[in-house]
């Protein structure tokens, strides 16, 4: 497994996660008491991932919890990719995201960050985050709100997305979990707004589900094999 796929493994483990938490308590433990009480997580997250999975990379300078000193690192060490429309649709998972819900784009405003585990065919992207509505949970971003990106230096990005995309799970009307979560955030990214994302396959996904595979060119079943998870995420098969 790639080191990507290793990120992405920690942070899908987190995932519902609320808080007080073991990321809190983990950092705390690592740096002090500086970090007591239910202090806010979302780059702690980040570095428990990251320390977990062995990806030293994504944390340029140590440990952080400041997004800010985050992102300066990366600017730092010439990793740094600014946050507009253009790197947004050119991201690939494994980045760690920026974000300024007041869209300043100055690094200095930074207030959350996250990684990014899928990029949509509308030009935004899917993103894991810890201390978001508290808890940890998938987004879906746009350029809007992302300061910037930084880009650790890991080996074989390209490997790493087709490994992924190859272990993704068949899912069918009636499943419940986090993949049927990412399915409903890229059926939404294809113009399907009714579709909610709340990790139900039902009736309203699989319609949506036949509605992409007929543009797709592949059987309308309603089932989320090999040939309509490459459909959704624009991969040749």
């Amino acid at each position: 497994m790639g080191k990507v796929s290793m990120l992405l493994q920690e942070a899908r483990a987190t995932l519902g996660m609320g808080e007080p938490n073991k990321i809190q308590a983990w950092y705390r433990e690592r740096n002090g008491s500086a970090y007591a009480g239910n202090f806010a997580w979302c780059d702690a997250a980040v570095t428990y991932w990251a320390r977990l999975s062995g990806c030293d990379e994504v944390l340029p300078g140590g440990d952080r919890a400041w997004t800010v000193l985050h992102a300066r690192d990366f600017i730092k060490n010439g990793t740094w990719r600014a946050g507009t429309a253009g790197n947004t649709a050119t991201a690939i998972p494994g980045d760690i995201v920026f974000f300024d819900w007041t869209e300043t784009d100055h690094p200095d405003k930074i207030d959350h960050v996250g990684v990014v585990e899928l990029v949509l065919a509308d030009g935004r992207v899917q993103t894991i985050e810890g201390n978001t509505s508290d808890g940890c949970r998938r987004r879906v971003r746009s350029a809007g709100v992302i300061v910037g990106f930084g880009r650790p230096g890991y080996t074989a990005h390209t490997d790493d997305t087709e490994v992924m995309v190859k272990k993704l799970p068949e899912r069918k009307r009636g499943d419940h979990d986090e993949h049927v979560e990412s399915i409903q955030g890229l059926l939404i990214a294809r113009s399907h707004s009714e579709v909610t994302v709340n990790g139900h396959f039902d009736a309203v996904t699989e319609t949506a589900v036949k509605a992409v595979q007929r543009w797709g060119n592949v059987e309308a079943d309603g089932i989320v094999g090999k040939k309509t998870w490459s459909v959704l995420l624009r991969i040749n098969s």
